[in-house]
This record gives C-alpha cells, sequence and structure tokens, in this order.
C-alpha cells in the first residue's frame, strides 16, 4: 500500500478496493479492467486517466532539505568548536569563519552536484560530493585569508577542526535524510513511466505500468484527441518508455520528443547486440556495440600498475621462485615450466608461463583435458604449487612482457571445454571477455569462480563475473581485487 501510494502520490481512499493491482479483477496495469473499458468511452480528461503526481515539488524540498542541514551543520560544528578551543571570544570568531566559509561551499555544492537528483538516490555520491565541496571552499579560504594577510586574525585551529567535524554532522544528516527523501519521492526519485503499445515485453519494474490497449492511446499523428490523451498520461512523468511495435515506433519517437520527457523506445536489436549507445552519421542510424580502449590516462595508471606491483613481487619472491623451480627440477628432472599457447587481447595468441605441475608427457599442451580431483598426472610438488597458486607466479613475467596485466579475464587455452563443449560454443559472449589483457586474477577469482569446468554452469559464472569487470574499469577496483586476492591464494578448486 505505501508503494502504490508513494507511486501515484493520491490518497489510497480515492480509489475502490479492486483499483489496484493484486486485487481481483485488476489488470497488468493496476487499473480494473471495467474501469479501462469505461476510459475508452470517456473524454480524456484527468479525473479518467492514471495522473502521476509531479515530483518536481517534492525534489525542490528534499534539495532544502539537505541544504539546509549541510548549513546548519556548518554553524553547529564552528560553534561548538570555537566555545571549546576558546569559550565564547572562540564562539564569536568561529560564527564568523562559518559566515565567510557558506557562500563559498554552497557555490561550489550547487555546481558539482551535491544538490541533484543523483546526491537523492546515491547515498556514496552524496557524501562524496558534499564532502570535495566542503574541501574545496576550506582550501579557498585558507588561500583567500594567506594571499589577504588576514589569516592571523581567526583561529586555525578551530577552522581546521570546525570544518571536519561540520563533515562528519553532514555526512550523519544526509544519512538521516534518506527516509525524508523516500517518504516524500519514493525509493526511485522519478516518475518513470511505462507504456505498453503491444511491443516486446516489458520487464522494468520500477516504473508506473500503463497499458495502451486498456487506456486507448493510440499514437495517431493525425488526431489531435489521441494525442491529448497520451499528453494527459505523461504529465508529470520525467522517464517514458514505450515498448511498441516496429511500425509504430517513428510516431511514438515523435510524440516523445513534443512531450519534453527523457523519452525511449524499447528495441530488440540493442539487446540482442548489446549496443552501448546510438547516434545518427550522415543521416545513418548507427548502433554503438563496442567502447574501444581504455583512455590514455586509465591505460597508463593501469599499466603503470601493472609494472610497479609485478617488479616488486618478483623481488620479494625471488627466494620462493628458485626454491620452487629447484624441487621441480629434483623431482623427475623435466623441465621447470609449463608452456601454452593461450588467447589474449583482441583475441590474439600469447605464450603463458607457469610452474609445471604435471609429469611432463602428460601435462597436455592444448588444455583440451582439464585436471580433476585427484588427477594422477599431478606432481608432489605439483599439488602443493597448485594449491597454493604458487605456480602462477611466473606469469608476473607476461605482466611485464605486456601479454597479461595484473587484474583482468584469465586467459584459457584454445581447446578448453565446460561439459563437452568449447568455451565459446556455450555462450557467443565468450569473445567480449578479451577486450582487455588476461590479468592474474579477476572478479572470478575473487568470487571462488576458478577450477576445472565441469559442467556449462561452470562457464557462464565465469563469464558473467569477467563481463562485468569490463564494464567499467577503475584504479581502486583494481587494487581492491588484488587485495581480495589474497584471501583466495589457497583454496580448494586447485586439482
Amino acid at each position: 500500500m505505501n508503494y502504490i501510494d508513494s507511486l501515484l502520490g493520491r490518497d489510497l481512499r480515492d480509489f475502490s478496493e479492486g483499483d489496484f493491482e493484486g486485487n481481483p479483477g485488476t489488470t497488468e496495469t493496476g487499473w480494473t479492467a471495467g474501469r479501462a473499458q469505461d476510459v475508452r468511452k470517456a473524454p480524456a480528461d484527468a479525473d479518467s486517466m492514471p495522473l502521476m503526481p509531479s515530483l518536481m515539488r517534492r525534489r525542490l524540498q528534499c534539495y532544502g532539505a539537505l541544504m539546509a542541514s549541510d548549513i546548519a551543520a556548518l554553524f553547529a560544528s564552528f560553534a561548538v568548536t570555537g566555545y571549546v578551543y576558546l569559550d565564547r571570544y572562540g564562539l564569536q570568531t568561529s560564527l564568523v569563519l562559518a559566515q565567510l566559509l557558506l557562500p563559498v561551499f554552497l557555490t561550489v555544492a550547487l555546481y558539482n552536484g551535491a544538490y541533484s537528483m543523483r546526491s537523492l538516490v546515491r547515498f556514496s555520491h552524496s557524501v562524496g560530493r558534499v564532502s570535495l565541496a566542503l574541501l574545496i571552499s576550506w582550501v579557498a579560504v585558507v588561500f583567500i585569508a594567506f594571499y589577504t594577510k588576514s589569516s592571523h586574525e581567526f583561529s586555525r585551529i578551530s577552522f581546521a577542526f570546525g570544518a571536519f567535524l561540520g563533515l562528519l554532522i553532514m555526512i550523519w544528516s544526509r544519512l538521516q535524510l534518506r527516509a525524508f527523501v523516500r517518504w516524500r519521492c519514493g525509493a526511485t526519485v522519478i516518475n518513470e513511466l511505462v507504456i505498453d503499445d503491444g511491443g516486446p515485453p516489458v520487464t522494468i519494474g520500477s516504473g508506473f505500468h500503463v497499458s495502451a490497449r486498456d487506456f486507448g492511446l493510440e499514437p495517431r499523428l493525425n488526431d489531435p484527441h489521441a494525442l491529448d490523451r497520451i499528453g494527459l498520461v505523461m504529465r508529470n512523468a520525467d522517464r517514458v518508455i514505450v515498448s511498441t511495435p516496429e511500425d509504430r515506433r517513428a510516431a511514438w519517437a515523435i510524440i516523445l520528443k513534443s512531450a519534453n520527457v527523457a523519452g525511449e523506445v524499447i528495441d530488440e536489436t540493442v539487446a540482442r547486440l548489446s549496443a552501448t549507445g546510438a547516434r545518427q552519421v550522415d543521416g545513418q542510424g548507427v548502433l554503438q556495440v563496442s567502447v574501444g580502449p581504455l583512455g590514455v590516462r586509465d591505460q597508463i595508471t593501469k599499466r603503470l600498475l601493472d609494472i610497479g606491483v609485478a617488479t616488486a613481487g618478483l623481488l620479494l619472491f625471488l627466494p620462493l621462485l628458485l626454491v620452487v623451480a629447484l624441487a621441480i627440477k629434483l623431482e623427475d628432472r623435466g623441465p621447470i615450466f609449463f608452456v601454452q599457447r593461450r588467447v589474449g587481447r583482441g583475441t590474439r595468441f600469447f605464450t603463458i608461463y607457469k610452474f609445471r605441475s604435471m609429469t611432463e608427457n602428460k601435462a597436455g599442451s592444448d588444455g583440451t583435458l582439464s585436471t580433476a580431483r585427484h588427477d594422477k598426472r599431478v606432481t608432489r610438488v605439483g599439488r602443493i604449487i597448485r594449491r597454493t597458486s604458487i605456480d602462477e607466479l611466473p606469469q608476473l613475467f607476461n605482466v611485464l612482457r605486456g601479454d597479461m596485466g595484473l587484474v583482468g579475464p584469465r586467459p584459457h587455452a584454445i581447446s578448453s571445454q565446460a561439459g563437452d563443449k568449447l568455451f565459446w560454443e556455450v555462450d557467443a559472449r565468450y569473445w567480449e571477455r578479451h577486450a582487455l589483457r588476461p590479468g592474474l586474477t579477476g572478479l572470478a577469482q575473487i568470487r571462488g569462480l576458478r577450477g576445472a569446468t565441469e559442467r556449462e554452469s561452470d562457464l557462464v559464472r565465469r563469464l558473467n563475473a569477467d563481463l562485468e569487470y569490463l564494464d567499467g574499469w577503475s584504479l581502486w577496483r583494481d587494487l581492491w581485487i588484488i587485495l581480495m586476492t589474497f584471501r583466495v591464494v589457497v583454496h580448494d578448486q586447485a586439482f
């Protein structure tokens, strides 16, 4: 009941018992079939159409609440620190400092998104933006005071601790205001309308769904009355998604453009091609299906991280590498390294290096036969180094060569199988994971998705994790994955 009330913004007492989804006689839109039939016969008016309340005023109230709480936090923090440090004199001077800081802080906060729709939805974004605004404004005031030679007129300790305490209070108050935002604007903060006009099945569950057939919505561009009816339904909507057959999409596109909303039309081709965007080139519609390499700055950052950590790792583990190499050689006099061709970035082959953990003539150079539990091919030394992931350490040389990175999808042999199928036969998306350099570790590995792929589902779970990693690279996520890798160095999936 609370969800529907917040979504529609109308008093529940205005509707009959059968008007809501889940009650007898309702349609998928949440309105009774009988009422929908009456609407088709009646003229288009606000009382007969499924109207949403405007959230603009409610969002402004939330922005105002955030701003008021920030202002209160700023003055309260400076008053407390000033009074504690210098008694009443400190209280007066600290309040003056707060007055100097406030206009700079509000200006920066308004421009950097501290009072934005995204800040209402995501607490992490809200905290990050208000913290950045306070830091920039604090630095700006300190610089101005230094430049004008007036810094001796106020207490630096009161100013520093006042700003710090103010930030803590702002974070706490924004956390408390999350309930207020949900009460005023609902969980999504926007009015999202989904119009089902007989197109592909609609699975978006966060919006208000309306059946075009039940409410007589026809995209007839030569009928002002039909357009008026559609306009009534879309009134107060912030975002409208239309699912309609291909021959009606052009008409709906024109209607959405005229409605002054963020409009979208569902197209099966986008999902089929995994398109990430669309644009027009010389009058031709183009779907973007890949985003290309990382930007130059990100490529340099990731490569420097790879080189730095790989170099440090080789120096740190050099004694261990020598001991393992000697143990492998002494056990059966065979080669120290296992060398295999695997698929790397851009689906190009490269040579990977590992410590040999199986008998020399049965190691399997093409990867057709995966290692099984209690596999007799595994040597005594091999069993230890596989279980502790030590056999992977020579791949630090691959990292330095540029064939691999520290973090990325794990490279596979060309004949690797899941069940009785080759990897790329299980899921066509498999090749998408080669957009980046393969890695020593990855998102799949820290989630425990490693070892033999006895079933197709084993590969699919890993593939989903790899594609999730590719969806937006960041240095901080790479560092987090590297740290989490130490938790799974010793694992029971190494056979």
